[in-house]
């Protein structure tokens, strides 16, 4: 019977390091998943603020000097 209580024992001690070493493995990966996240909010910020400062595009939505019905007509450009 102290047989079996002391394997049990050990085998709990085990399972609660394992624990203890998962637990602070999941705190690491919340402060990166944290991080990540703040990263990414900051990026699509940027994002957002350069779009609006962003040169337009010509009437069309093609830059100038292009032209999509004459691309479409098969017509190629003099050189």
């Amino acid at each position: 019977m102290e047989r079996a209580n002391t394997e049990l024992y050990l085998e709990n001690l085990c399972i609660m390091q394992q624990n203890e070493r998962l637990r602070r493995k999941a705190q690491l990966l919340a402060q990166e998943n944290e991080q990540l996240l703040a990263d990414l909010k900051r990026k699509q910020q940027h994002m957002a603020a350069s779009s609006k400062t962003a040169p337009q595009l010509v009437k069309g939505g093609e830059p100038s000097g292009h032209n999509a019905a004459s691309l479409k007509s098969g017509k190629q450009q003099p050189q």
